[in-house]
């Protein structure tokens, strides 16, 4: 099973509305991208965390272990923006290559720092989301808010078949393990590649057998799933509008007004 949707079926926040949760996500993430604001991000990646790890009871080490991925993808593809090649110096410090200067200018320092802070906040409420809503109440939502029948399904049996491939590929990995198919690079090399085949052939035969299953289960084009119902809380709904409003009231005046 997936650690995420693991921690996900252990939150705390489990049975709260996939609505709420769904919609506090997406206004949220909305107001922190609109935004681009360090301080908005800031924010965002507070009541996130503290919703994630205290009300969720995630683990605060393993929530930042998720957080070190794209923080660290996001420092690599930032140095680009950080780093300037030119004949003038910089004006927050400059390394001198010849007749050219390795440097790094204030303004594109802090676009980074507000990129980079953007992104993390707008990660932290996709993570909020992945740690506390399981994937079929996140399709039910999508069902009511009259997503296409078309995307759902396909959805659903991509997140079914991540399990499926996931197995099959443990299986053969230790198999080959048990048989020194990982000795040297060469062998793993040889070994990747078998493994990679089989799981393709394997995919394939699963696809097969299960639209077999869906057929014979009288399979009309629309796959037909059991759904929790949890009804919204009245005051956690106006705990997410007074949230919201306050974001996005602060957003505009950092935005507009400063």
């Amino acid at each position: 099973m997936i650690t995420i949707d693991k921690l996900c079926y252990q939150s705390k926040l489990r049975y709260v509305n996939a609505g709420e949760k769904s919609a506090f996500a997406m206004l949220t993430l909305i107001a922190c991208v609109g935004s681009r604001s360090i301080a908005v991000a800031a924010i965002v990646l507070a009541v996130t965390g503290i919703l994630t790890v205290y009300k969720g009871g995630i683990p605060l080490f393993r929530y930042l272990h998720f957080l070190k991925v794209p923080l660290a993808f996001l420092i690599l593809s930032t140095v680009a923006i950080v780093f300037n090649l030119s004949h003038t110096p910089g004006d927050l410090f400059s390394i001198p290559l010849g007749s050219w200067y390795l440097s790094v200018s204030l303004t594109d320092f802090r676009y980074a720092l507000q990129l980079i802070a953007t992104a993390m906040a707008a990660v932290s409420c996709l993570y909020f989301l992945s740690f506390s809503t399981p994937m079929p109440d996140i399709l039910e939502v999508l069902r009511r808010i009259r997503c296409p029948r078309l995307m759902i399904e396909l959805m659903l049996l991509i997140y079914r078949f991540i399990f499926v491939l996931m197995e099959i590929s443990s299986a053969i990995s230790i198999s080959q393990k048990s048989r020194l198919g990982n000795v040297n690079f060469r062998t793993s090399l040889k070994s990747f590649g078998a493994l990679s085949s089989a799981l393709f052939i394997r995919a394939i035969k699963k696809s097969n057998a299960l639209y077999d299953a869906m057929e014979s289960r009288c399979y009309n084009g629309t796959i037909h799933v059991l759904s929790e119902n949890y009804p919204p809380c009245k005051r956690e709904v106006l705990y997410i509008l007074l949230f919201e409003i306050l974001l996005y009231l602060f957003a505009i005046w950092r935005r507009f007004f400063l």
